[in-house]
């Protein structure tokens, strides 16, 4: 991969696998049908698609060009061992949804997936009731759930809609409030999805409540494109001296949208207009243009959490620009531990480097020619070939290039339609 002599066109985003997860399986403990459409959906999607089927419930696919129709009816009724593959978003909120039933269910998942915490999670389902073993606090896990669970209020130890996610889905089938409370921003799909199929749930702060026993009613819905996806063409522009973009129809839940934030604080012009709701969400348009002067960024704290999946991009942009990311230690236990891997990288392009516990700070370098080990990681694989793309590296392998299909399986023939 080379730098692109200029970048231009329009692109439709993967449907929101955040959404997707949540639309899926809140479509199972329904008992459906339901009608949950997506856009391109990733091996991440398929995963919990695959472990509901396991469970028993009947999930159909049909295809309408890029668009694919997951059509959900009955239960989760199966004891069964359950493969998330590398999905941890599926592994915690089935957890979450199984303590619930009066199911023995195993979650496991491949290497990378049994290296990430789960201990996390079985706690806050033993508080409710449920009967849960991890393997040296990892995969595989083991939930022997309950038809009805006690109330809890919940404690988060980090700000993750996963943990928040899986107890609010607990939370159905306990009786009274479950309230869970966070340390810092998390993201609020659970919640939004919750009250569309009638479920009694707010959110107040940093502090989440559900009601319960309630089952939800059956959904349909379209998920909107997926923000974190339209990120690599927004650092893209940004970066780059004649570029110019639209992304259509993309979700812009506040709690998601922090990156348009700091790039604007950086000096891009990115625009976003509101289209109206879809399926509970805010959906609109993004455009961007390059060319601009760019300042260093400077990541911390709160803002380190809300931009937990973008931060290998801003990476990139540090590494042409200067800057700080503090705060985030949570990236040490992704699908790889994506600190170190991106300090790696960001050294292989000509970036100078200082790796700090919780992040990193870049000074620029002149750009080289890079060999890129992703470690299997679609965030790193992406976020370099965005390097090579906006001329932060002269060319860049990567080891890895099929394993972007976790999150986002169109990335190559979208990068070559706008590099085009």
């Amino acid at each position: 991969m080379r730098p692109a002599a200029r970048i231009r066109g329009t692109v439709e985003l993967p449907g929101d696998k955040s959404i997707a997860h949540r639309a899926l399986i809140v479509g199972a403990m329904s008992g459906g049908p339901s009608l949950v459409t997506v856009r391109a959906p990733g091996a991440d999607v398929r995963s919990t698609a695959a472990c509901l089927r396991s469970l028993g419930v009947t999930v159909d696919e049909s295809v309408d060009e890029a668009l694919t129709h997951f059509t959900i009816a009955g239960f989760p009724s199966r004891n069964a061992t359950v493969d998330c593959s590398n999905s941890g978003t599926t592994m915690r909120l089935l957890a979450g949804a199984i303590a619930g039933l009066p199911l023995r269910v195993t979650l496991d998942g491949d290497e990378s997936l049994r290296a990430r915490p789960m201990e996390r999670v079985a706690v806050l389902l033993r508080a409710m009731g449920a009967e849960v073993t991890t393997t040296d606090g990892h995969a595989p896990m083991t939930v022997h759930g309950r038809r009805r669970l006690s109330a809890a209020a919940h404690h988060l130890p980090v700000a993750s809609a996963q943990l928040l996610g899986a107890a609010l889905l607990a939370g159905l089938a306990a009786g009274g409030a479950t309230t869970i409370s966070s340390p810092g921003p998390t993201r609020d799909h659970t919640e939004r999805m919750l009250a569309g199929v009638g479920i009694r749930v707010r959110r107040d702060g940093s502090v989440s409540t559900v009601n319960g026993p309630a089952t939800p009613s059956p959904l349909s819905l379209v998920v909107p494109g997926d923000v974190s996806s339209a990120a690599p063409w927004l650092i893209a522009t940004a970066l780059h001296p004649d570029a110019q973009v639209t992304l259509t129809g993309v979700g812009l839940n506040p709690t998601r949208t922090a990156l348009l934030d700091v790039l604007r604080r950086a000096g891009a012009e990115v625009e976003a207009t509101d289209r109206g709701m879809r399926a509970g969400e805010p959906v609109g348009d993004i455009r961007a243009r390059g060319g601009g002067r760019l300042a260093p960024v400077t990541i911390a704290g709160t803002d380190a959490a809300a931009l937990i999946d973008e931060l290998p991009l801003l990476g990139v942009l540090m590494a042409a620009t200067g800057g700080e990311l503090r705060g985030a230690s949570e990236l040490r236990l992704k699908e790889s531990d994506r600190i170190a891997g991106m300090v790696t990288g960001l050294r292989a392009i000509g970036a100078s480097v200082e790796e700090l516990p919780d992040g990193w700070s870049v000074t620029p370098g002149a750009p080289r020619n890079a060999a890129i080990l992703t470690h299997g990681d679609h965030r790193i694989a992406i976020a370099f070939a965005i390097a090579a793309l906006a001329g932060v590296a002269t060319s860049v392998e990567l080891d890895d290039p099929a394993c972007v299909a976790v999150s986002y399986p169109t990335f190559w023939s979208d990068l070559e339609g706008l590099a085009s």
